[in-house]
């Protein structure tokens, strides 16, 4: 945690513009900066819609390395506490957007992670997308995956809401609570390997500023597009 505060990041995968996945987002992120609240702990709470990304996300994959705002959001979805993240369902998945933003993430930053998954649908039949590709994904990802994942198709949007929490209502608040239970302090008795900080650098890396990884990274997918044509 950073300075008693979480650093929640939400990434809404949804394409369209209103979208039933950044509803979904919003109530997931709200939900888990309730829960945070519960314990004490305050939640500063960034979206990312990654519709806004797609021509950086696009040309980061053909160059090998981010930049841009996409490079700026999975630098925020890096260095967050924990994460919530939702897309709609394509093809029985998640949408290629959302795999082509978290194919760029750092697999070590992602190590450890506490995450909250949901997805959206037009039918009650695609929410076994949560447990075939979403929870798969971030498994492989080394991330820690909140049990409860909260998948909303038409009909969960009417209003209704069924006795004993299953509904959309009910689902939320115990994912939610689920991922504040997952988020410990740094130094608190769960094993974690720490993240490296700023404050932790050498004073001669800290002294060239923020743009030092950025260079570095560039660098890397230069000398890699390099050689990639050498071979060619």
């Amino acid at each position: 945690m950073n300075g008693g505060a979480v650093r929640l990041v939400a990434v809404n995968g949804g394409l369209s513009e209103p979208s039933s996945t950044r509803m979904l987002i919003d109530r997931l992120a709200a939900a888990a900066a309730d829960a945070f609240g519960e314990r004490g702990v305050d939640a500063d709470v960034r979206v990312i819609d990654l519709r806004d990304l797609a021509a950086d996300l696009g040309h980061s994959m053909a160059v090998g390395f981010a930049s841009g705002q996409a490079r700026a959001a999975l630098d925020a979805v890096e260095s967050a506490d924990a994460l919530v993240v939702a897309s709609p369902v394509f093809n029985a998945s998640y949408s290629g957007l959302f795999k082509m933003f978290f194919d760029l993430v750092d697999v070590d930053a992602m190590a450890g992670k506490p995450v909250l998954i949901g997805a959206t649908g037009g039918s009650p039949r695609h929410s076994m997308v949560l447990d075939h590709a979403l929870r798969p994904l971030f498994s492989y990802l080394r991330a820690f995956v909140a049990p409860t994942g909260v998948y909303a198709a038409s009909e969960d949007w009417a209003g209704t809401e069924p006795a004993g929490g299953a509904g959309l209502n009910g689902r939320i608040d115990r994912a939610a609570h689920e991922l504040a239970g997952l988020v410990r302090p740094r130094g608190s008795s769960r094993c974690e390997t720490p993240r490296p900080r700023v404050d932790d650098a050498p004073d001669d890396v800290r002294d060239r500023g923020p743009d030092v990884r950025q260079q570095t990274i560039e660098a890397a997918g230069i000398a890699n597009f390099a050689r990639l044509l050498g071979s060619s």
